[in-house]
């Protein structure tokens, strides 16, 4: 197999292992910022979260992982908008951030 080929192939497998990564991580935050909003009371509107940001980082055992940030949109009285956003490190809840409160996990 030649060298280029075996390189689009890799790149490929990478793709896709990031694809699945990031549909597993997304849905780790829509649960995340589902719990932070039934726990202030207030109502996430369209069941959603959005990518802001990507980047690299080292977690606490120093090996190199995906650090996203995302944002949601929640309402205290059904009539408005509010915006919060959270915080993955890898598969883990670092920060979450409602307009009203500020969570940190440590």
């Amino acid at each position: 197999m030649p060298i280029f080929e075996l390189l689009a192939l890799l790149l490929g497998a990478a793709a896709v292992w990031f694809w699945l990564d990031s549909i597993r991580v997304r849905e780790l935050a829509v649960q995340a910022a589902l719990q932070a909003c039934v726990d202030d009371g207030v109502q996430l509107l369209d069941e959603t979260v959005v990518i802001r940001s990507l980047s690299l980082a080292r977690n606490e055992d120093g090996k190199v992982c995906i650090v996203r940030k995302y944002g949601f949109e929640f309402s205290d009285t059904g009539e408005n908008r509010r915006s919060g956003w959270l915080v993955l490190r890898g598969h883990s809840l670092e920060t979450m951030h409602l307009q009203t409160s500020l969570y940190l996990i440590q």
